[in-house]
């Protein structure tokens, strides 16, 4: 049995790829272990995965690490690029404010906790990132080492530290801000959180929310036939005689023909109308339209489903309701997604560009309605790579520009470049979406499998001194670990609660989106039985995957 097992361990060190992908199935496979509520999740798997592989020798060429990273940071930016600068206006300046109060704070007691521990620069790289589940550190930081004016073994040494460091405080991190947001924080505040999200919902559009899983019978639009009584009208009277709600009416059947009308078309008595609208306005209006009728013919007419991008200078920043009454005849809007989270709405939502809306409607009035929020989403399989490829080298040369604070230069890095330009490129975007496309597939392989692909190189990396390294560290930086994960999110909730005075459901989503952390919206989704601290997340969400990135560097600078 030794000889086989030996021959695929020289198998693995002589050809690296093998190890590599050997380390994404296992790392993938053990990510999907659930320990009550807490799931070990494909990043950390693939750590743990390459630390065992690593234990082979195997040496993976510096290069592929790169390249697997600045594709997942210019996805990063790709997709937060658009709520990141609606966030520079003034609707967003009290979520970025908590932001970056909430990154300071953490990079703070980071760097004040390895000091007074005596902590090397790798293992502060690493406490940062695994206590505020930031992954992106280990890269920038590590970049941040190699250029540091030390022997390549000291070097190797400090960059090997982090992933050991990640690797103890990540559990804690994880766990101990998911606790925080969904049970501490709200008692903290105190506040019940479930009655305050009920609050909220009411406030926002008049009603609760509905149970996960769970949807109410009852639908507000309904489609249904009607053969006329009354007088001779045009459908715009008979349209407007409804009380001034919306309503269209989408086919008529005069003369035993089927027509799609318009407004000036002339409807009478025996003639049958599809009419499409609120229920309350049927059982209120039903008597003087007419008898009901089945007329499966009449009301099988082409339904479409349309995702629109709002690109429109016009129409962004104006509410729904005014969406509908300028362009929303004949369509009904299922989602609003924004920044790929998808919103609660009601009447008062207002739309920015780049937000996604999902209408449906008679295909007609679909596409018309399409077409005027600005820009349909057509899918297809296909990823611009001149955009990718163009985006990466710019932001390549952009993050090699060095900047010197107090005689220390720091860079953005190539991969911090990345990220920036997928900012810029993800917001260009959404304002113009005729180019740059990349399908949510495509940037499902960037996100997840360019980071796990890097996290598990540095884990191969890693290995032959990671028992070693945990063994020197482990016990103190467990404890550290819990404490730079709670306090700059404490000192965020009273900043936030106290100073900026915002609404504790959505002071919560901000959190959870300043530490970048969606297992904690997830956890805090629970704990309101609602969707709602969704709303506080997606601007400090973007700022800070942008500050922790730049922490990389700046923590290395500090602690040298």
């Amino acid at each position: 049995m030794a000889g086989p097992l030996a021959s695929a361990a020289e198998v693995l060190r002589s050809h690296p790829e093998l190890a590599l992908f050997l380390t994404l199935a296992m790392g993938f496979a053990v990510g999907r272990i659930r320990i009550g509520t807490f799931t070990v999740g494909s990043v950390l798997g693939t750590l743990l995965a390459g630390v065992l592989v690593g234990q082979l020798g195997v040496d993976v060429p510096g290069v592929v690490k790169v390249v697997f990273f600045d594709l997942f940071l210019f996805a990063t930016g790709y997709k937060v690029g658009p709520q990141f600068f609606r966030g520079l206006k003034k609707d967003g300046l009290p979520q970025l404010a908590l932001t970056v109060v909430v990154c300071v704070a953490c990079l703070a007691t980071a760097v004040i906790a390895s000091k007074l521990l005596g902590y090397d620069v790798g293992t502060a790289a690493g406490l940062l990132a695994g206590a505020f589940t930031e992954s992106t550190v280990i890269g920038t930081a590590a970049e941040a080492i190699q250029r540091l004016p030390l022997p390549d073994a000291e070097r190797a040494r400090l960059v090997n530290a982090i992933p050991v460091a990640y690797a103890v405080t990540y559990l804690v991190g994880t766990t101990t801000l998911v606790w925080f947001l969904s049970s501490l924080a709200p008692r903290l505040m105190r506040i019940d959180l479930r009655a305050a999200a009920r609050e909220l919902e009411v406030k926002l559009s008049g009603k609760a929310a509905e149970e996960e899983g769970v949807s109410s019978a009852y639908r507000d639009w309904d489609l249904r036939a009607f053969e006329l009584g009354g007088p001779r009208r045009t459908v715009a009277q008979l349209e407007a005689s409804l009380g001034g709600a919306r309503a269209v009416v989408e086919r008529v059947r005069s003369g035993g023909v089927l027509v799609d009308p318009i407004p000036e078309t002339v409807v009478g008595p025996g003639d049958r109308i599809a009419l499409a609208c609120r229920r309350e306005v049927l059982v209120a209006h039903a008597p003087v339209l007419g008898a009901e009728v089945q007329d499966r013919e009449l009301l099988d007419f082409p339904l479409a489903v349309l995702q629109a991008v709002v690109t429109n200078r016009a129409l962004a920043g104006r509410t729904l309701a005014e969406l509908a009454a300028a362009h929303g005849r004949g369509v009904v809007l299922r989602k609003l997604v924004r920044s790929g989270q998808e919103l609660p709405f009601e009447p008062g939502t207002v739309v920015n560009r780049g937000d996604l809306l999902e209408i449906a409607g008679h295909q007609r009035d679909a596409e018309r309605a399409a077409r005027a929020l600005g820009y349909v989403v057509r899918p297809s399989p296909a990823t611009d790579m001149v955009f990718v490829g163009l985006g990466i080298v710019l932001g390549g040369f952009v993050g090699l520009i060095a900047v010197k604070v107090g005689g220390v230069s720091i860079t953005l890095t190539t991969s911090g470049g990345a990220l920036c330009t997928g900012l810029l490129l993800g917001w260009l975007r959404s304002v113009s979406p005729t180019f740059g496309g990349i399908p949510e597939a495509a940037l499902w392989i960037f996100d997840t499998v360019g980071l796990t692909t890097f996290i598990g190189a540095v884990g191969l990396a890693a290995g032959p001194g990671f028992v070693a390294g945990v063994r020197q560290t482990g016990p103190s930086l467990v404890l550290v670990a819990f404490v730079v994960a709670i306090l700059p999110h404490v000192i965020g909730i009273l900043f936030g609660r106290y100073v900026l005075r915002m609404n504790p459901v959505i002071l919560l989503g901000a959190e959870s989106g300043a530490g970048t952390t969606t297992a904690g919206l997830k956890a805090l989704q629970d704990a309101a039985d609602s969707k709602l601290p969704v709303l506080g997340y997606t601007v400090p969400y973007a700022l800070g995957n942008i500050l922790l990135t730049a922490w990389g560097p700046v923590i290395v600078a500090l602690m040298t």
